[in-house]
């Protein structure tokens, strides 16, 4: 098997890199030969750029897309920027997978959906992202699916791993203050790269092509994920909770952000089984 990851330097790049070198991956993978590029040796944003790179490499049997534009604020401020990287890179990548028949896992986001309404979102309910960032992704999808029919959107939320993020941006706050003020009404599933890049591998190998939601088990809030970082590391800092609303008065230039994101892994349910831990379970594995 061959196998081309884009965004190899993110989260998600470096769980997948870590489950194959681990042996953590279904036994087609083990002898499977794995190209990683990110910026700037391949833009996915431009079209001959990846047709150039499709020529000069072997045919690939899976290409994983984990490159996108993911600052939620930076793509309220250049929409252009983040349509370019999370819709156009997708569909560039999909149409060369389709030239040389190659299975494209394209992955996305819970912001694609409002977050109006309580509960967890299913793979058939509607999208209508409130967020540039939210508004590019889908396009990204909509894009991906239409170009290539060996196509799987895997839709995942909160992520932490190797690298920037939620968590360690918590830990990192939380040695030197007292009291962190992090949003309480915005509800979703944290999920663990290293789980979400255990999924993608099995996801992949299936031709139930199509959208797939992937997070870890359970719903919580930003606040609620920071108390419980705070709590398994050990970090003696206070959690003070603030509505979105009083969030978005001291940071006016912030994107708006779904109240209600949190995802259900129904496809998985259905077909390949559902291997996602309860997000607390993954969480204590990580701080560890």
């Amino acid at each position: 098997m061959r196998l081309l990851v884009t965004g190899a330097n993110g989260q998600l790049g470096h769980a997948i890199d870590a489950a194959l070198e681990a042996k953590d991956a279904p036994a087609a993978y083990v002898d499977c030969v794995v190209d990683w590029v990110d910026l700037p040796d391949l833009d996915i944003s431009s079209a001959s750029a990846v047709d150039a790179w499709f020529v000069a490499h072997e045919p690939y049997d899976v290409v994983v897309n984990c490159a996108a534009f993911t600052n939620v604020d930076g793509c309220e401020a250049d929409f252009a920027a983040a349509f370019s990287a999370n819709a156009l890179g997708p569909m560039n990548l999909a149409r060369a997978c389709a030239t040389g028949d190659a299975a494209l896992v394209h992955v996305s986001t819970d912001y694609v959906f409002p977050g109006t309404e309580p509960g967890e979102r299913l793979e058939t309910d509607v999208p209508a992202p409130i967020s540039a960032y939210g508004r590019s992704k889908l396009a990204g999808e909509g894009l991906a699916l239409a170009a290539n029919h060996r196509t799987h959107v895997v839709r995942t939320a909160w992520l932490y791993g190797e690298g920037k993020n939620f968590v360690r941006t918590m830990l990192r706050i939380g040695e030197g203050r007292d009291e962190v003020t992090v949003v309480d009404d915005q509800l979703g599933n944290p999920t663990s790269a290293a789980d979400l890049a255990h999924e993608i591998l099995r996801i992949a190998l299936t031709d139930d092509y199509g959208v797939w939601h992937c997070t870890n088990e359970g719903i919580c809030s930003w606040a609620d994920l920071a108390e419980a970082a705070y709590e398994i590391a050990g970090v003696n800092c206070r959690v003070r909770r603030c509505s979105s609303a009083d969030w978005k008065r001291m940071n006016p230039q912030s994107a708006d952000r779904p109240a209600f994101s949190a995802l259900k892994n129904g496809h998985l349910e259905s077909t390949i089984g559902n291997q996602m831990r309860p997000w607390r379970e993954a969480l204590e594995d990580y701080l560890r």
